[in-house]
């Protein structure tokens, strides 16, 4: 058994595989699943039902559990700033968004960089984010 707060073995397996620069899409509900990915990035459908689960929830869920360096959101055409990107800065101690417009934000999600895309319920437009997992420093053992 598990002691940590995330206990699906899909998307645990996903993380485990993935490495420092790897990239993790955790996409709304209006994002195009199968047309927007790398085709060797695994999939994790957490999508239950509309609203259920949101990109907030499981932001927070990996950010507990692994190092994020860096985020990207898609950005709305008019330039406005959806309510969510304060979620995610909160949820990410004021980390930098990069804000990417649609195409864009989508060519970064397709590429091979991107190995893990978590499918969400989340209604929310412009809910999508694309974290870069960071570097784990390395375990110093206390001395005897």
């Amino acid at each position: 058994m598990l002691k940590s707060a995330l206990l699906h073995p899909e998307l645990l397996r996903a993380l485990a595989s993935a490495g420092h620069g790897s990239k993790v899409l955790i996409a709304d509900s209006n994002y195009p699943f199968n047309t927007g990915k790398n085709h060797d990035a695994a999939v994790v459908y957490l999508n239950l039902c509309p609203g259920k689960l949101l990109v907030t929830e499981i932001l927070a869920a990996l950010s507990e559990e692994i190092p994020i360096e860096a985020a990207e959101v898609c950005s709305p055409e008019n330039g406005a700033e959806p309510l969510v990107y304060s979620e995610f800065r909160g949820i990410l101690h004021g980390k930098e968004l990069s804000k990417r417009v649609r195409g864009n934000f989508y060519e970064h999600a397709r590429s091979a960089d991107c190995s893990l895309i978590i499918a969400s319920g989340d209604e929310r437009p412009s809910a999508s984010i694309l974290i870069t997992i960071g570097v784990v420093p390395p375990h110093v053992k206390a001395s005897a």
